[in-house]
């Protein structure tokens, strides 16, 4: 089963994608800042995806993913920004730093699991 790091300073959001991903047949995985999210990630846990928000504490969601590309076991990952934001220079700042996607909140269940199939081919398995 594969398993999703989510990662926002907001207690509610990660609740509902944590709903939406366990139905859909996903593990997850949790951490309330980037910091936490990349302390997880360099000691060697394992996600099939990381799904970030933008404005958090004091690194940010681009930060974070241009620092988890820095990491071997990263660099191919999908990554994909899931925020308030709709700005295109955010976009492309986001994709410039390696996210493979970008959702604005609230992500529609539909929305999300649509860029899941196409990021995780064969799905949850």
């Amino acid at each position: 089963m594969k398993t999703i790091l989510i990662v926002d300073d907001s207690p509610t959001i990660i609740m509902s994608m944590e709903g939406i991903l366990t139905k859909a047949g996903y593990n997850v995985a949790k951490a309330n800042s980037a910091e936490a999210a990349l302390q997880l990630l360099r000691n060697g846990s394992t996600y099939s995806m990381l799904i970030t928000d933008l404005n958090m504490g004091k690194m940010n969601g681009i930060e974070l993913i241009q620092n988890a590309r820095q990491l071997p076991a990263y660099r191919f990952t999908p990554m994909l920004m899931l925020t308030t934001e709709s700005q295109q220079s955010k976009r492309q700042e986001a994709k410039n730093a390696g996210a493979s996607g970008w959702l604005v909140k609230p992500a529609d269940t539909k929305a999300l699991l649509g860029v899941l199939n196409q990021l995780l081919p064969g799905g949850a398995a």
